[in-house]
């Protein structure tokens, strides 16, 4: 019989010494630097999502804390370390990308359910063990299914504010973004900030619950709601930002030397009074919110966007918890002029792709082109349309 084939495209751990491919990171001093800071804090077990304290699907370097601790730069994963073991779950999309970036510190995990997770928890940690979590990193759906899979283990699932995987990373951690965030030009939105602010307090006046506040941490909610733009993550035209919408105020969580000033003319154009704008520092948002919720009112929020660590600053009384704020589900809906320009967005890319594929019929049977070659020029001839501001996600150029 044939001796089975070994994969010489992937890590072997078996292997003596173990075979690793030239992408794997070496994650030996990172996990040892993180492990001091858990002995130091009393955990047993640290959970690290791939997302950001917005829940965005795309993340900027400065919040990319997994690919940083394990070297993994797939979308979409977690890892839990303890002071012996580490491990990552990720999706079948990725099973060989993981097993080409990880090193043999880490055990590859192929699922993601948090059943599985907390299960190997459990198994790994003694009972009286602290497991912690960043609960700004975590939706409340996610932290209460944690919760649930550890409830009755004799285990304490226990927040921890300071982020532990930023305190390892040290100096070495991305800057925030400092790139100026712009108003969109009114022939694009259809809807001025101040209409979209009145029919978004028109819908709270409606509700049967007559919440006093909306919350926003999406976003895309934000910049839509405000007609701005930035560009902290790549491929999202988003800026960080948080926003409290009262009947009364509008205060806006960002950092304010980054608006331009036609936006921060926009914002102010209305001072004082209800459609004034007022800027608050980013970082004050949770406690702004606290401060807010001792009063007589109700916050409606998204569960879906929102972290569990904003969440919790706010009594479970004051709260309206629907799946979408009603800014997502308004911005969801396209008026008039926004469904002609989305289709005139389309044309100019279908004009960039008919133009690859053109240069392809011409250019793949000389030889001359091959997947990063090809991905690179349409790049390049969606830049040259009119009011391109780059592609949406990264090209995916594959052939054979």
């Amino acid at each position: 019989p044939q001796a089975p084939s070994t994969r010489n495209d992937i890590r072997d751990c078996s292997a003596d010494p173990p075979y690793l491919l030239p992408t794997a990171t070496n994650t030996t001093a990172r996990l040892a630097l993180l492990r001091g800071i858990m002995r130091t804090n009393a955990v047993h077990a640290y959970i690290v999502p791939s997302t950001d304290a917005h829940m965005s699907e795309y993340i900027s370097e400065r919040d990319a804390r997994l690919c940083w601790l394990t070297g993994f730069t797939g979308s979409a994963g977690t890892a839990v370390v303890t002071q012996d073991k580490a491990a990552l779950w990720t999706d079948s999309r990725y099973w060989i990308q993981a097993d080409r970036e990880l090193d043999c510190n880490w055990e590859l995990q192929r699922t993601t359910s948090i059943e599985s997770i907390g299960m190997w928890i459990l198994k790994v940690v003694p009972v009286q063990g602290n497991i912690s979590l960043d609960p700004f990193l975590f939706s409340i759906d996610t932290w209460n299914s944690y919760s649930q899979a550890l409830h009755g283990s004799g285990r304490t699932l226990l927040p921890l504010e300071t982020n532990l995987v930023d305190q390892a990373w040290g100096d070495q951690r991305p800057l925030p973004s400092s790139s100026e965030i712009y108003s969109l030009p009114a022939e694009f939105t259809g809807s001025s900030w101040q209409e979209k602010v009145a029919g978004i307090r028109q819908q709270m006046e409606q509700h049967v619950r007559h919440p006093t506040a909306v919350l926003l941490s999406g976003l895309e909610e934000t910049a839509w709601l405000f007609n701005l733009r930035g560009d902290d993550i790549p491929y999202n035209p988003v800026f960080y930002s948080y926003t409290l919408l009262t009947n009364t105020t509008i205060s806006l969580f960002v950092e304010e030397s980054r608006l331009s000033a036609a936006a921060r003319a926009s914002l102010c154009s209305g001072c004082p009074g209800p459609l004034c704008v007022e800027l608050q520092e980013y970082g004050q948002v949770s406690a702004f919110l606290r401060r807010y919720a001792q009063g007589n009112v109700t916050v409606w929020l998204s569960t879906e966007y929102t972290t569990y660590g904003l969440y919790s600053t706010i009594p479970q009384e004051k709260l309206l918890e629907e799946n979408y704020s009603p800014v997502m589900m308004a911005k969801a809906v396209k008026n008039a002029h926004e469904q002609e320009m989305l289709q005139a967005a389309h044309v100019r890319d279908a004009v960039a792709v008919i133009q690859y594929l053109l240069w392809l019929e011409k250019t793949v049977p000389q030889g001359q082109v091959d997947e990063f070659s090809g991905a690179q020029h349409i790049n390049a001839l969606r830049w040259a349309q009119e009011h391109s501001r780059g592609p949406s996600f990264q090209s995916i150029s594959a052939s054979g």
